[in-house]
């Protein structure tokens, strides 16, 4: 008949000769970072915000201005800062270049190099936040980048982070394309441009979405970087290559979608990635304290590794967690005000594991860390998960006996909770030791109660009752929640429908089986 036999072959090999810049790209090492955003009640001061970015070992910043007190503040820490340009100032930096000239004067030159200026965000997901403006977009770029040459840094890229709704049909990856609607009058003009200027394409990307979206046909693990069996990942029909995770499927879709119109060398910069620790329990079942932690720590692994894409396994583009803190002034719903790894007074709303990464994020401020029954969790995956704590995982279940100190309350999730905290003591907090198939969680709040002392709180000599010493944040949760102009992420279904997933799940006599073994 004349056809390739092999298309996927074909397609495969394509790809793969991407030019070898991609490789020089890749060999730049990547970065995390972490978004500021001020929205916050009883925000530290800029000298503490400076000293808490230091005690995290934070060396990527992003802000959504350029504000002076906290670059000045940031000065001679060795903190990098992408610096933005708020979309209300977009009309007037796209009209004028001696305006464009002015801001540079005014919020780069005062600070930079004491405070590293890394990059200058020019708005935020124009294209679906204020559509209106999107003509001045390029104009703007393209003043503040000559503003900057004629201070002699050019060094500093200019760029302008878009949502992931500008890539259509993304999975599989192989057939990404950008909307076509905007792909001759702003994203091809774009791309030219940060070619040209060396600069990178900013996407927010959010797996989150794309999982809540999916309606059941993403798994949850694939979500949060945790590992598939091979039968279960998402595979690309037409290259073949197995997607562990979303946020790889992401980024390959935004190189396929460059790609389409002949751009190969433009890197991606994913300017807010993150997952939310709160929200409403009917609307988003998943915004927990528990899966935030996970998909925060576990995407921190996947870039410190330089684990790369399966398209690019040489490139491992840079990511910004979004967000540094809970912004409990952002209206909208509950989630939107939850995105934080710190409360406003800087204590942690929950901690991650991060181990390996030389104490960036170690983010402990309390030393108190105890492992506990996830809020909501499943009765019978507690009483599986407390029997293997008791037997196989060798947890000290003594003090939960009757007649023992801590037997009262005597229920699964009490008795659950203390044996999880033994056995996560036991074997040093390690990564991994609080996770019992998904219902148990870490705490910074002593779960100790009455005369039951929790083994957190014995190893840190902690004697007499109820020794709740977790600070709590002035800045709560709110009942609204601002709803960021990333979600509306329709495209997302007709892709997710596109995707067949055979998904199945060990029971929970499986999982007591394996862990014995093991």
């Amino acid at each position: 008949m004349g056809a390739n036999p092999f298309p996927f072959l074909a397609l495969l090999l394509f790809f793969r000769s991407l030019p070898a810049v991609a490789a020089a790209a890749g060999a730049e090492q990547p970065f995390v970072g972490v978004n500021m955003g001020t929205d916050v009640s009883n925000l530290l001061p800029p000298a503490d915000l400076a000293a808490l970015i230091e005690a995290q070992q934070i060396k990527h910043v992003r802000l959504y201005d350029a504000d002076p007190g906290i670059l000045s503040a940031l000065a001679g820490a060795g903190v990098s800062v992408a610096v933005g340009v708020p979309n209300n100032q977009l009309l007037a930096l796209g009209s004028s270049p001696a305006t464009a000239a002015a801001w540079v004067a005014r919020h780069v030159l005062p600070f930079h190099p004491d405070t590293p200026i890394s990059a200058v965000a020019v708005g935020d997901e124009v294209p679906t936040a204020l559509p209106s403006v999107l003509p001045l977009l390029l104009p703007a770029l393209r003043s503040l980048s000559a503003a900057l040459a004629a201070a002699n840094l050019s060094s500093i890229p200019v760029s302008t982070p878009l949502p992931f709704s500008v890539i259509l049909d993304p999975f599989p990856p192989s057939q990404a394309y950008f909307n076509q609607s905007l792909a001759n009058g702003f994203l091809t003009p774009l791309l030219r441009f940060l070619n040209d200027t060396a600069a990178p394409l900013m996407l927010n990307l959010y797996p989150y979405y794309a999982f809540m979206q999916g309606r059941g046909a993403i798994p949850l693990d694939n979500a949060l970087f945790k590992p598939l069996r091979p039968a279960l990942e998402e595979v690309d029909p037409n290259t073949l290559l197995h997607y562990t995770n979303v946020l790889d499927a992401m980024i390959d879709a935004a190189y396929v979608a460059m790609r389409n119109l002949n751009f190969t060398s433009v890197p991606v910069l994913i300017t807010e990635t993150g997952w939310p620790a709160n929200g409403s329990r009917r609307d988003e079942p998943y915004a927990t304290r528990e899966l935030a932690s996970t998909y925060n720590s576990n995407v921190i692994r996947h870039v410190l590794d330089r684990a790369g894409t399966p398209l690019r396994p040489e490139v491992t583009p840079s990511v910004f967690i979004y967000e540094l803190f809970d912004e409990d002034l952002r209206p909208g719903p509950a989630s939107e005000a939850s995105w934080g790894l710190f409360y406003g007074n800087g204590t942690p709303v929950y901690l991650l594991h991060v181990a390996g990464a030389g104490g960036f994020l170690a983010n402990d401020t309390t030393d108190r860390t105890y492992c506990v029954a996830a809020e909501g969790a499943d009765r019978r995956g507690l009483q599986a998960a407390l029997d293997w704590a008791c037997g196989p995982g060798r947890a000290n279940c003594s003090e939960i006996q009757p007649g023992e100190s801590c037997y009262a309350p005597n229920d699964v999730t009490s008795h659950a909770s203390y044996a999880f905290d033994s056995y996560f003591q036991k074997e040093g907090k390690a990564a991994g030791s609080c996770y019992f198939q998904g219902v148990a969680m870490v705490t910074t709040t002593d779960p100790s109660h009455g005369d039951c002392i929790f083994p957190g709180s014995k190893q840190m000599n902690v004697t007499g009752a109820g020794m709740n010493t977790t600070q709590t944040s002035k800045a709560g949760i709110p009942s609204a929640l601002r709803l960021r102009t990333g979600i509306e992420h329709d495209h997302i279904i007709p892709m997710i429908l596109s995707i067949i997933l055979v998904v199945s799940t060990l029971s929970w006599n499986h999982v007591l089986i394996l862990a014995a073994m093991n």
